[in-house]
């Protein structure tokens, strides 16, 4: 399924994109060497609860995780990458930490991811990494035109990340967004331009560029949720959920 918002529709949806992007802000700056992944989920049910949203995790049963998920955030760690389910961990100076986070709120939801190094003493190979998922982000949303295609988007990434010396992993990527969390399209963080769906204004997308050091190649914790690097390498992930506009891409999850 593929939504295309009205003008009124998109108005509802941009206090969504505002929540999560201002959550994962203050979550950033909340957490420090010493902070249990357990309290970030606790913080994070707090906010969800003030701001009147509803989380797209708790209930989330997909076919590829053992679900419920029963957490509100993902929490990944190191070489954890994706859907990190938050567990009895206490971050230490250094550890890498990607916070990906999506509600509903008025009826819209938004989705995004943050990667950032815990006590800012980590290390530059680290950075770099934060650093080119950042600028492939960056690429992705600049070629979401109206009437171009998803091909552009999956394409400006996955140069940017080759690029810096990264593998893509085919598996999970970007999608669509709507009154549900995943739709249509995907949105693989490589590919050919001109190719795939044709983007419309009205269209909402979540654009998450995801790179792991060394591999591509992904295993699941025991958990049945956590998604690790092959090799143990270190991994980074940025997120940001955007609508297309007759002017351009606009993105809705900035805090």
């Amino acid at each position: 399924m593929i939504e295309l918002l009205t003008p009124t529709q998109l108005e509802q949806a941009r206090p969504s994109g505002r929540f999560v992007g201002s959550t994962l802000r203050a979550l950033r700056e909340r957490v420090v060497p010493g902070t249990n992944l357990l309290e970030i989920d606790a913080w994070t049910r707090q906010l969800i609860a003030d701001g009147g949203a509803e989380s797209c995790y708790v209930d989330y049963a997909p076919s590829f995780g053992r679900g419920p998920f029963g957490k509100v955030i993902c929490t990944s760690v190191n070489d954890a990458v994706l859907h990190g389910l938050p567990h009895d961990y206490q971050l230490a100076t250094g550890d890498l930490l990607t916070l990906d986070f999506a509600t509903s709120l008025n009826g819209w939801v938004a989705d995004a991811a943050i990667s950032f190094i815990v006590g800012d003493a980590g290390d530059w190979a680290d950075q770099q990494m934060i650093d080119a998922t950042e600028v492939a982000l960056a690429a992705g949303i600049a070629a979401a035109r109206p009437g171009g295609h998803v091909g552009d988007i999956s394409a400006a990434i996955g140069s940017v990340l080759t690029a810096s010396g990264f593998s893509v992993n085919g598996e999970f990527g970007g999608h669509g967004v709507g009154s549900t969390m995943h739709q249509d399209p995907h949105i693989a963080n490589a590919g050919t331009a001109g190719r795939g769906y044709r983007l419309r204004p009205g269209m909402l997308l979540a654009i998450e560029p995801w790179v792991m050091r060394g591999t591509s190649r992904l295993i699941k914790d025991p958990d049945g949720w956590t998604l690790r690097s092959a090799n143990g390498g270190r991994t980074a992930h940025s997120e940001h959920t955007i609508a297309i506009t007759e002017d351009g891409p606009e993105i809705l999850t900035l805090p």
